[in-house]
């Protein structure tokens, strides 16, 4: 199973959007839509330009470009971990957990769901609450696969400091599911190619060039 248009929203929605490279709040630099340096597939955030991009349009384009082949890793972790039919919520929200976590492979609720004891199942969700900043998003997460209820509310783009942290006031954008479709529809830009740095002439050469300018003048003596 993949994403549905609604799953993606969702995901993007509580992670947020970050279109440049930013030090996460345990210093992890992280691009986009939760983009980590230690995901394994590029580009790498620690390594990207930094500041905001001048063209806010392609830029996100490319975020979504990444966050799509991040999901990929995600999805196939919970195809291989439940072992029960699913419906396409219980696997947005099963995706969306794992994302956060990446937990789904020893999550008490999912050995429970595969038991077959749903009702369980959707209280054992909770257990996974620390921080208590992600309680929100784990209630979201319990209603989504329980209830098949996605909510309501656009995915909020955000600006970075100076100093490469997130500004979580008065977002750039805020993106509706069809703008995310859009988006990831969108044929992502090649990064800029950076030019190689010049090469200054070795010590070496610069010393034989000199010693062969003294042996001339002897020469002509």
């Amino acid at each position: 199973m993949k994403l549905s248009p609604q799953g993606l929203h969702f995901l993007a929605r509580h992670e947020g959007i970050v279109p440049a490279p930013y030090l996460d709040s345990v210093g992890v630099w992280t691009y986009g839509i939760g983009h980590a340096e230690t995901s394994g597939i590029a580009p790498n955030p620690r390594h990207m330009r930094r500041g905001m991009p001048e063209d806010l349009d392609a830029e996100l384009v490319r975020v979504f470009d990444v966050f799509r082949k991040d999901m990929a890793k995600f999805e196939a972790g919970v195809n291989a971990a439940v072992k029960v039919p699913m419906r396409q919520h219980e696997f947005d929200a099963a995706v969306s957990f794992h994302f956060n976590t990446g937990g789904i492979a020893r999550a008490t609720w999912v050995k429970t769901w595969n038991a077959g004891d749903k009702a369980k199942a959707a209280k054992q969700i909770m257990n996974w609450r620390k921080p208590p900043e992600i309680i929100g998003r784990r209630t979201a997460e319990q209603t989504l696969w329980a209830q098949g209820d996605y909510g309501s509310g656009k995915a909020h783009v955000w600006r970075v400091s100076a100093s490469n942290k997130p500004v979580y006031r008065g977002p750039l954008r805020s993106l509706t599911q069809q703008d995310v479709m859009r988006l990831l529809r969108a044929e992502a830009p090649k990064p800029d190619p950076t030019p190689a740095p010049t090469p200054s002439k070795p010590p070496a050469a610069r010393k034989t060039g000199f010693l062969a300018f003294l042996l001339s003048l002897l020469w002509r003596k």
